[in-house]
């Protein structure tokens, strides 16, 4: 699933100005603290998966999708990769873009729409085609933009595809559609917004000044096309505007050299920006597979942001076992530097079953917020993504889109870690404490905390910005989230009111008893 939606971020920014949220993934906010460790948390499937199965003759494999939930109504739009391969009869239609629509998120209808056929079958639900030029149209992300002032581009479809140059060459990369609803898109006639590397493997760059573009005719007649393009952006866009910088920003495949120097050895993650969706940056590379990674790589590397950070559902493919993907969990401040502390487990690992999802997870830039819910929306295969073909279109072949769910900003927690037992103490106490750096906390009234504490307790007390605490903001003071497992707890102390601190920077300490904090909360 692709999206980077505006309006989700619009909202959060919003939210931010009124109340400022800090998540337990880091500890950029935190001084010290004892007694802890921090984890990973879990997403979980959802019953229901495959929410979307390939029911259709144009649905061979479903993979790349995009997810938006209109706040007022409740209306759930999803776009999603139909590869039809082999049985479609026109070029333009081997790989399209489906439309499903949901009330709940959860039970989606595929509409019949009239606005393209597929082999001579008029009622489908598919939205947009391919150009036919040369190789597949490929990827979908939708954005959803709140401040445009034309209604009939409000939605906006980024993808992949060639288109012929006046010049006669044929070159792929970044497309752009729009749309007033999501359902009729027009595409914009200039294509590419920029030029993508394909083909070229292990072949050394070119030199400067030599023409990218090269064509070879094969004896039976057809033409070999590829475009040695180093450092570009490779076969797919993940967009996302950037608050920090003021830009949209597009994460995708960055193809790195090999130990010889040759092109194309393994993915890195890529990033251009662009003030319009339509003129687009020299892309530079902000991540690349390290020594850790072994065999492992990139597939694409989809961002979104959320609480003052660029989270990345990163794709981590192992082409030397079959092309098969997971999902590692990335951290970046300012979309650049790229963090990388949960390589293991992956935050959405393939199913173990021989399922839809046992072999390759296709993620998007976004998440929809349902209540105190966070989705994570997903294509899937049963078997890996790379090799095409019988790989992902055989008769036993599964796909579709899964949904798994996490609690509100439950990305990771810091939970009490017991030292180990020792001759003098056999069960030493399961307790700890979060020490965060010295923050203003003026105008702020409210203080919560988002922990599971439902074995144990919770509590938070205040100090100075020299450590010594503050009176009547004590932990003696205070009301524990006690035997609860809450995402939003609000600590009270008896006598004091968070408004009453004195002015002056002030450090914030939580004490945990057998509990896993995910985040706090001043309002």
């Amino acid at each position: 699933m692709k999206i980077a939606i505006a309006i989700p971020l619009l909202m959060t920014s919003l939210v931010i100005a009124a109340e400022r949220t800090i998540l337990m993934v880091d500890d950029h906010e935190v001084l010290y603290r004892a007694g802890t460790r921090r984890v990973l948390e879990i997403p979980v499937r959802h019953a229901k998966n495959p929410l979307i199965t390939e029911d259709k003759p144009w649905e061979l494999a479903i993979g790349w999708t995009s997810v938006h939930r209109d706040k007022a109504t409740g209306r759930y739009q999803m776009w999603y990769q139909a590869y039809a391969g082999p049985r479609a009869e026109l070029k333009t239609h081997e790989c399209v873009v489906c439309y499903a629509e949901s009330a709940d998120g959860i039970t989606f209808n595929k509409p019949d729409l009239g606005l393209f056929e597929f082999n001579g079958e008029k009622q489908t639900n598919i939205v947009l085609i391919g150009s036919g030029a040369y190789g597949h149209r490929y990827c979908n992300s939708v954005i959803v933009d709140a401040r445009e002032a034309d209604a009939a581009r409000r939605y906006k479809m980024l993808y992949y595809d060639w288109a012929t140059q006046s010049d006669g060459e044929v070159w792929a990369g970044l497309h752009i559609a729009f749309s007033p609803d999501g359902v009729h898109w027009a595409k914009h006639p200039e294509a590419p917004l920029y030029r993508t590397s394909f083909g070229g493997k292990k072949v050394q760059p070119l030199f400067a000044g030599e023409n990218p573009y090269q064509e070879t005719k094969l004896a039976d007649g057809r033409v070999k096309r590829q475009m040695i393009v180093p450092m570009s952006m490779s076969d797919a866009a993940d967009p996302v505007f950037d608050p920090k910088r003021k830009t949209w920003a597009v994460y995708g495949k960055m193809w790195i050299h090999g130990p010889e120097g040759g092109l194309a050895w393994k993915h890195g993650m890529g990033r251009t920006e662009s003030k319009d969706l339509l003129h687009w940056s020299k892309p530079q590379l902000v991540c690349a597979p390290d020594d850790r990674d072994g065999a492992l790589e990139f597939h694409t590397s989809p961002v979104f942001y959320h609480s003052e950070r660029f989270f990345s559902l990163c794709q981590i493919l192992n082409r030397a076992g079959g092309g098969t993907m997971d999902i590692e969990l990335m951290l970046s401040r300012d979309g650049f530097e790229w963090e990388r502390p949960f390589r293991d487990p992956y935050f959405i690992a393939r199913n173990e079953d021989d399922t839809f999802d046992s072999g390759t997870i296709l993620t998007n830039s976004d998440f929809i917020i349902e209540g105190g819910e966070m989705r994570f929306y997903y294509g899937a295969y049963g078997s890996g993504a790379i090799g095409g073909g019988s790989n992902i279109t055989c008769d036993t072949q599964k796909s579709g889109v899964g949904l798994v769910t996490l609690p509100l900003n439950r990305f990771a927690g810091i939970r009490t870690e017991p030292e180990a037992p020792t001759s003098k103490i056999k069960n030493p106490p399961d307790i700890g404490q979060i020490t965060f750096k010295p923050m203003d906390i003026k105008g702020r009234t409210e203080l919560y905390v988002n922990a599971d504490a439902a074995a144990g307790a919770v509590w938070a007390e205040i100090l100075d910005a020299d450590g010594y605490r503050v009176p009547g903001f004590d932990k003696a003071s205070c009301a524990p989230l006690k035997n609860k497992d809450a995402t939003r707890y609000r600590f009270a102390w008896k006598e004091k009111k968070l408004a009453e601190l004195p002015p002056g920077p002030h450090h914030i300490r939580l004490h945990l008893q057998t509990a896993t904090v995910y985040a706090i909360t001043l309002r």
